[in-house]
């Protein structure tokens, strides 16, 4: 075929790819192929352009034709590449360029895309085999580094056993022993090198290599070297040399890195630290030690004046650790440099973290710093001041005792910093509305404080005052996203979801920040959903923030492709565990919960939903988790004896965590897995993509079943009572009904067979993998199996709605956050369509005539029916606040709350009027839209 004319006819399917024509794509192949039917070009992109459109089954029968015929023409294999990757087949692309590679075992290329598609999935192992390979045959010394780099990653894989991780470190340095060319002509091949050295600990022989002159050129230039040097000479006692080094940098190069001055602290106090028994010799050592680093310090803070803080903050840590380990017996020394701090550098806006952990002083010295703190409070009259100001109130909050911590104290104390606030204001009135205003600290000071007084019981105004104060904040300083937070904290509090997500979108979150930050709208948001009546707002929202975990598993294994193939072995750890610990992300996997509670108020429950959740669940549920959410982010300014501002903050006072996941799985993986037909033998035939990689935790080799009856306490201690109490329901639910579904469940070659049939008639063939045997009856029907007696269902489930009510009812009556009442009836309503999961499988007449479940379908209509009679009542009561939530009344007991926040008329009436419509406004629609929700799921269920 003429390539001219070739190209002429398949560049329209690559323009409608790449625009995302799919539809026109699949058009333009359709007709290709009636001319080349043959041809695996256009097969594969026609594949890519269904996986693209979601129609996976026809895709999948294209995909099996084109890797039967083993392709090595470069374009068919890329295109391949992206199906197989779209459908999760990574093992397929190491097979398909696997077979390229053996067909021209010369190409070079092929050789390359065979050791990335391993370095894709982790298949580390087979990738040093086809780096040795290609060191064998193309004689290129990155291939080396390579196949060393391989090594080393094998050998941190938690699957490879311990003894063989040394063979692998040793193995890994012989192949560098006999590479042509020296590793220090490379910063990161020298860093790949005395990685090595350093897992064999041949720290002589690592030493040599830094003393060479290459070697010292090197660590002086490359941060990550200087930091494996570091570490290094750390490991193998050279402490002074790294201190003559690091005070080196200090002096001749004005080096102000703060981790040079951390290591001469860290080598000051070595030879105490690093001795289990500490001798009379070590202490007099460390003290002389002492004594010429205080001298070095000093002589630098005096050298650099104002200029730079790291000599006079390098005294300060010497001196909190020379008391740590008893070479003073008092606090005077770390008091004076406080002092002096306060006097050089109080007007600086990092003031406050710089010193905060050094205000743990013993009661005589923290007397002594309050005495001297409140003798030196500044005003407001120009910048420089103001900045000391708010360091000024920092500080001596956080020193507050907890005897003077009272709702009173602390509501007095936010109207001082709001009239702080106020007369630092004037000095920002002419920055641009993109600029912080300088005054901003004392505006969340203040909001601080109103918090702190509600969390002791200063009752919900404080929140009121807390929100008007924060939004005023904001109509000054737009961009600032400290105020952002906080409100997002607290109105969730309040109830008012809508406002806390306008908020939370208004910050920007981009790319990993959600993984890092949506715990800040995202945690228990079913709460708050509404997507029971049709606004599915929160549920979007979740996919939204799931979107980076989809991008990372395609991009980052880009970036650890790219980093090999520009020799930047450095990074490829800190790639991968990025990887990982997105792929294994703790947030990820609560989102997906919380959305899959959300999806069951909104779509019918069926055996599609119920089967494809079922198996994500289960995937979640064997994972090892990674904790990335950022929890510090909120700035604390509460004193040292209270709980942070997010801990006082966070909804129901618990933040979910890995035992709240685990619970939660634990009872939707237990009702959606006795509701389906699908067993794990028809899991495995009917998965498309390869399974995720399975921890090693010896408590997922457990069987199944065991794991999910077994109950920790670390995962009760993070539930809510009311979510302890659907714990218990669902767990009473599931014994009782377990030994009915394992009777009537269908043998998986029924299952296997109605699927194949279902794929025939979409695709027009049966399901590719499944094997005659795989359809082949046990030999009788379980319809003739003795069934299992009917027995009364269990008290607890009759009485779990009643006593839902009935907490329902004592939250209305005592006046509680709307959030609790709305937790309280989602979670009944949550309770219900549970039910509705595990007796799906009983409501067809026909099914309960076959099997004789008479008695088990009046017990379950009587519960369900007790259900429907409570949720009903909560509707009717949420409805009743709504109401009043929408009133005038409502926003004018909202504004006489907020009279803190109005004293000095600074806030006008009418901004907090404002502010109180919204806030009402954002509960009312959550209250009725939740009532909404409740009887429609009712509706549904009857």
């Amino acid at each position: 075929m003429d390539p001219v004319a070739w190209e002429r006819q398949i560049r329209p399917i690559y323009d409608a790819l790449d625009t995302g024509s799919n539809k026109s794509a699949i058009l333009a192949c359709n007709k290709l192929l009636k001319k080349y039917p043959k041809n695996g070009l256009t097969k594969a992109l026609k594949a890519l352009a269904l996986v693209r459109s979601q129609k996976v089954e026809e895709a999948l029968i294209l995909c099996d034709e084109v890797l039967a015929h083993k392709p090595t023409e470069d374009a068919t294999l890329s295109a391949m590449s992206h199906v197989l990757r779209g459908l999760g087949r990574h093992t397929d692309v190491v097979k398909m360029f696997e077979d390229a590679f053996k067909t021209q075992p010369g190409n070079e290329e092929y050789a390359a895309q065979t050791f990335f598609a391993n370095v894709r999935i982790g298949n580390w192992r087979a990738a040093q085999q086809v780096a040795a390979k290609m060191h064998k045959t193309f004689e290129n010394v990155r291939y080396v580094y390579w196949y060393v780099t391989a090594v080393m990653l094998q050998a941190k894989d938690p699957a490879t056993p311990e003894k063989m991780r040394e063979l692998l470190h040793q193995l890994a340095h012989r192949q560098l022993m006999t590479s042509p060319s020296p590793s220090y002509i490379q910063a990161d091949r020298l860093y790949q090198h005395l990685t090595v050295l350093r897992e064999l600990k041949l720290y002589d022989d690592a030493q040599k290599v830094l003393e060479h002159d290459t070697g010292k050129t090197m660590y002086n230039n490359s941060l990550a070297v200087d930091e494996l040097r570091r570490n290094l000479w750390q490991l193998s006692g050279r402490w002074t040399q790294e201190r003559e080094l690091a005070v080196q940098r200090i002096t001749e190069k004005k080096d102000r890195n703060w981790l040079e001055f951390l290591s001469i602290l860290d080598a000051t106090f070595a030879p105490i630290v690093s001795s289990e028994e500490v001798s009379d010799e070590a202490r007099t050592a460390c003290s002389e030690q002492i004594s010429r680093t205080r001298e070095l310090f000093t002589r630098i803070s005096e050298e650099d004046g104002l200029k730079d803080r790291s000599g006079l903050l390098g005294l300060l840590e010497l001196a909190k650790r020379s008391k740590h380990y008893g070479f003073s017996q008092d606090s005077s020394e770390l008091l004076s440099l406080l002092q002096t701090y306060w006097h050089r550098f109080g007007d600086k806006a990092c003031f406050y973290e710089d010193v905060k952990p050094y205000l743990e002083l013993d009661a005589d010295a923290l007397s002594r710093w309050t005495s001297f703190i409140d003798s030196v409070q500044p005003s407001c009259n120009t910048e420089a001041n103001l900045r000391r100001a708010i360091n000024w109130h920092k500080t001596r909050r956080f020193t507050l005792p907890e005897c003077e911590i009272t709702p009173e104290l602390e509501s007095a104390r936010a109207s001082e910093y709001i009239k702080a606030y106020f007369a630092g204001l004037s000095l920002g009135k002419d920055l641009a509305e993109t600029e912080l205003q300088p005054a901003d600290d004392l505006v969340i000071l203040a909001a601080h404080a109103f918090v702190s007084s509600w969390s002791i019981g200063g009752g919900e105004k404080q929140l009121y005052n807390a929100s008007v104060v924060l939004e005023y904040g904001l109509t000054k300083s737009s961009h600032s996203y400290h105020m952002r937070l906080l409100l997002i904290q607290i109105y969730r509090l309040l109830g008012s979801a809508s406002l806390a997500l306008e908020h939370y979108r208004l910050l920007g979150i981009k790319q990993v920040q959600n993984d890092t930050l949506s715990h800040l709208i995202l945690a228990r948001a079913s709460t708050f959903s509404l997507a029971g009546s049709g606004d599915i707002t929160y549920s979007n929202e979740c996919l939204e923030s799931s979107q980076i975990y989809m991008t990372n598993s395609h991009e980052t294994s880009d970036w650890i492709v790219r980093a090999f193939t520009q020799e930047k072995y450095s990074q490829i750890p800190d790639l991968i565990a990025l990887e990982d610990r997105l792929d294994n992300s703790l947030q990820r996997d609560l989102v997906k919960l919380e959305h899959v509670r959300m999806r069951l108020t909104h779509e019918p429950i069926n055996s599609e939903l119920i089967d494809m959740e079922l198996i994500e669940l289960k995937f979640n549920f064997d994972r090892f988790h990674h904790d990335n959410r950022d929890i510090d982010i909120i700035s604390n300014y509460q004193p040292s004896c209270q709980k942070s501002i997010f801990e006082q903050s966070v909804l129901f006072k618990k933040l979910p965590g890995p035992g709240w996941l685990f619970a939660f799985l634990k009872i939707y993986i237990r009702a959606l897995q006795q509701a389906s037909d699908v067993d794990d033998m028809v899991e495995a035939k009917l998965l498309i993509g390869d399974r995720p990689k399975q921890s090693h935790d010896p408590e997922v080799q457990r069987p199944l079943k065991e794991r999910l009856a077994t109950r920790k306490q670390v995962e009760l201690d993070e539930l809510t009572p009311n979510e302890l109490a659907l714990y218990d329901f669902a767990t009473a639910l599931g014994d009782w009904l377990e030994p009915h579904h394992d009777h009537i469940r269908p043998p998986p070659a029924k299952v296997l067979a109605d699927a194949s049939k279902q794929t025939e008639a979409k695709t027009g063939r049966p399901l590719q993998g499944i094997e005659p045997a795989d359809l082949t009856t046990n030999g009788h029907a379980k319809k003739d199996e003795e069934a299992p007696p009917v027995k009364d269902a269990p008290e607890s489930i009759a009485c779990f709605f009643d006593d839902m009510l009935a907490r329902f009812k004592k939250l209305v009556e005592s006046g509680e956050l709307p959030s609790e009442l709305l937790h309280v009836a989602t979670l009944t309503q949550e309770a219900l369509l549970l039910f509705t999961i595990e007796t799906l499988r009983f409501k067809p007449a026909s099914v309960v005539k076959m099997y004789k479940l008479g008695a088990l379908a009046t017990s379950c209509k009587a519960i369900r029916t007790k259900a429907v009679a409570v949720l009903k009542d909560m509707s009717t009561e949420l409805t009743k606040l709504s109401e009043k939530e929408g009133s005038s009344d409502q926003r004018k007991a909202f504004v006489q709350e907020c009279q803190v926040v109005q004293d000095g008329e600074q806030i006008a009436h009418d901004f907090v009027l404002n502010v109180a419509k919204r806030v009402t406004d954002s509960r009312k629609k959550v209250e009725e839209g939740i009532a909404k929700s409740i009887l429609k799921i009712c509706s549904k269920d009857t």
